[in-house]
């Protein structure tokens, strides 16, 4: 009776163990270098605003923080339209109309970068993972059955300057997105280096004036006291 039941818990492991692979094998991310300067930002932010947001919000950034980016007020006055500078930046389409269209709400893309492993990397791979399957439907590499549309072409970008250009701008938008998810990251970073150089001359100066306060105490008297009576 022991070796049928142990035959049988042997062969439920055998079945389980490609759904085990399965499970464990990790997403593939583009082993790509994602730019940082305020050229591939701005540029990645256009995009984003042009074309991202049809379907998409970016609720926690608003048309002010896009001046950080080198866009000027009318740069930016032209983006919002009839909205303030200090309207979040959302989509063009009803949370309604984007789940009739793809069975549920997109997602806001405001922190998508610190929402995902790899960050700005499994954006850019997911941008340029479209491909056309053999019957002509779109997919994606990345997440299959995803219901985002391949809105940057990667599925007919066929030839190297068209594939050039999808990554371009691939990695461009990752960017943007990296950046919108922490606006400030570089304004704290200068700030941590003023707190750091304040705290290392406050240090100085309180080991100085300690050993200035000490310098006037006089130390112990180290004499052993004498062996004579005193009576």
């Amino acid at each position: 009776m022991s070796t049928m039941r142990l035959s049988r818990y042997s062969l439920l492991f055998m079945l389980m163990l490609p759904c085990i692979g399965v499970w464990a094998e990790p997403a593939k991310l583009a082993d790509v270098i994602i730019p940082d300067s305020p050229e591939a930002l701005k540029r990645g932010a256009q995009t984003a605003v042009g074309t991202c947001m049809g379907c998409h919000d970016l609720k926690y950034i608003t048309y002010h923080d896009l001046l950080a980016l080198g866009f000027t007020k009318k740069e930016v006055d032209e983006m919002r339209g009839e909205h303030t500078l200090g309207t979040a930046l959302m989509s063009q389409t009803p949370p309604e109309a984007g789940l009739a269209a793809y069975g549920k709400i997109p997602p806001d893309l405001s922190l998508m970068a610190k929402a995902r492993e790899g960050g700005p990397r499994y954006i850019y791979t997911l941008l340029t993972s479209f491909y056309q399957d053999a019957v002509g439907n779109t997919n994606n590499r990345l997440f299959p059955g995803v219901k985002m549309p391949d809105i940057l072409g990667a599925g007919a970008a066929n030839d190297p300057a068209a594939q050039h250009e999808l990554q371009t701008k691939a990695a461009e938008v990752a960017a943007f997105l990296n950046w919108a998810a922490d606006p400030h990251a570089n304004e704290r970073h200068h700030i941590g280096y003023y707190a750091v150089g304040y705290l290392i001359v406050l240090t100085g100066l309180l080991y100085l004036l300690k050993r200035r306060i000490w310098r006037r105490i006089a130390p112990p008297s180290t004499s052993l006291p004498s062996s004579k009576s005193d009576f």
